[in-house]
């Protein structure tokens, strides 16, 4: 009797399987730009990935400037910090897009 879990579909791959501890973990957050929405994000890592490095954080605004795409890097430590981080980034209004 085989002990496969594999909850894909026949012929489709398996989703990538991440290891944790998982060092430079990359998140990207897309959102309204200003200086109010940045610290709201960097706030939300410092509280849920503590010690990750701001000089890694890259900031790109929109062709208009009426948004910002926010990417950093953290040691993901498992799969309840990377879902409460992403439900605390995507509760705010100014969050478009968290990935």
């Amino acid at each position: 009797m085989s002990n496969n879990s594999n909850t894909s579909a026949p012929g489709q791959p398996e989703p990538p399987k991440i290891e944790f501890p998982c060092p430079d973990y990359p998140i990207k957050v897309m959102g309204e730009a200003g200086d109010e929405y940045y610290q709201f994000v960097i706030d939300v890592m410092q509280r849920h990935a503590p010690g990750f490095d701001p000089a890694k954080v890259g900031i790109k605004e929109s062709r208009n400037g009426s948004f910002q795409s926010i990417t950093f890097f953290i040691t993901a430590t498992g799969v309840d910090q990377l879902e409460a981080l992403h439900n605390e980034l995507r509760a705010n209004s100014k969050t478009k897009m968290v990935l």
